[in-house]
């Protein structure tokens, strides 16, 4: 089967889809995947054929229309709609890459606008997969960038329908747009979230874990809960000497690390992680990246990298500081680490919410919010043993899910 992918996004939405690739590829399948800039090295050492998007999604997210998508909905919904009006170019390298490559079966991360589009015009299934519970209506629980609060099943289903329609008013003023522009025929407007199928209905498939977020009871059968696309630990990963004596040096530390996200306050997030580890005495993995921590040395308690296969890591750590993407808050739960999840917008309260609900880590708190008492108390909840067995209970139910076999037995039916 020849296959496409298309994932649009920072790392945490590009990752899935590369151990999806991989595991694809192992199984003998032709897979392309296309991806913004920033990741080709990543796709090619999967064994993938990187197909580069024209943007660099880490340079998007400093422009300051996206940062404003941090403090607020209407933030978000004006940097929806500024990022729209970006897409030209990335429409149609979508467009071309998909009629060049002209494959069996296409997977698209929702923001890949051209999936189904692409689906209709070649004849072929195209599949969305949603990393995050949100786009596929139900009333066990609200739309998760209307917050996490339950509000009862008729008003947790009105938020995914508002929340759905605005984002496909968005979307078709995007694509009517590119159309004016590039003259391109694809055909009447389509719902990029439901996905196409040359016949019968189309399948999404939702691909997060049902530990952490249970199959709703009122999805019809064409929503298909994978579970997560994790990438399997690299068995020839040499760490950093430096890290490796640190974490031989005593117990396991605490990992604290917010991904790609550029951080709201540097400033605050780090004099709040610099208090709250003096406060509670624990030795800490700091990863640096784009989101925030600053400032720091490697010194007797503290260890400083730039980035690390959480694969590798997260089994050696006690509990893991982040800012609740889908990879992180999976990860951490994959190897039975308490998480602090400390969220700054989309689906990181979501994530942090049902974290607190399984036990398994402390209420989530906004960054925003941060402060060197109340991070402190959280990684006091955190490292409780009760805290502790209910992530390591959930971290055993999680390793048994089957993501990645059972979505490619599906896609292998459906090609």
């Amino acid at each position: 089967m020849k296959l496409l992918i298309i994932a649009v996004g920072s790392r945490g939405d590009v990752q899935p889809f590369v151990a999806f690739g991989r595991a694809a590829t192992a199984a003998g399948h032709d897979v392309l995947l296309s991806a913004p800039q920033g990741f080709d090295a990543m796709i090619r050492a999967a064994g993938l054929t990187p197909a580069p998007l024209p943007v660099d999604f880490q340079e998007l997210l400093q422009q300051p229309e996206m940062q404003a998508a941090f403090n607020s909905l209407t933030g978000r919904l004006k940097a929806f709609r500024w990022a729209n009006e970006i897409m030209n170019d990335q429409l149609s390298e979508m467009w071309r890459i998909g009629l060049e490559v002209s494959p069996d079966l296409i997977l698209y991360h929702f923001k890949g606008a051209m999936g189904p589009y692409l689906g209709r015009k070649l004849g072929v299934p195209a599949l969305p997969v949603a990393l995050q519970p949100g786009f596929a209506a139900t009333g066990e629980y609200p739309m998760f960038l209307m917050g996490s609060n339950d509000r009862g099943a008729a008003l947790n289903r009105a938020t995914h329908r508002i929340i759905h329609a605005t984002m496909r008013m968005g979307t078709n003023v995007m694509v009517k747009r590119w159309i004016k522009a590039t003259g391109a025929e694809i055909g009447p407007l389509m719902e990029v979230r439901q996905g196409y199928a040359p016949t019968g209905a189309p399948t999404r498939l939702h691909a997060f874990s049902p530990t952490l977020v249970p199959r709703p009871t009122d999805w019809g059968a064409g929503d298909v809960q994978t579970g997560y696309f994790f990438e399997d630990p690299d068995a020839d990963y040499l760490p950093d000497p430096a890290l490796a004596a640190f974490l031989e040096a005593g117990p396991p530390p605490i990992y604290a690390g917010f991904g790609s996200m550029p951080g709201l306050n540097h400033e605050r997030t780090t004099r709040a992680l610099r208090g709250a580890l003096e406060k509670t005495g624990q030795r800490a993995v700091l990863a640096t990246g784009w989101g925030g921590i600053e400032g720091f040395e490697t010194g007797e308690n503290i260890h400083v990298l730039d980035a690390v296969p959480h694969t590798w890591l997260f089994p050696r750590v006690s509990a893991v500081i982040h800012h609740g993407g889908s990879g992180t808050t999976h990860e951490g739960l994959r190897w039975g680490k308490p998480s602090v999840v400390c969220p700054l917008f989309a689906d990181q309260p979501f994530f942090g919410a049902r974290v607190a609900a399984l036990g398994a880590g402390p209420d989530p708190i906004r960054q925003k919010r941060l402060t060197a008492d109340n991070l402190a108390a959280a990684i006091d909840v955190a490292l409780r043993p009760e805290t502790a067995a209910n992530a390591a209970a959930a971290g055993e139910r999680i390793r048994t899910e089957t993501g990645i076999a059972d979505t490619l037995a599906l896609i292998e039916r459906l090609a």
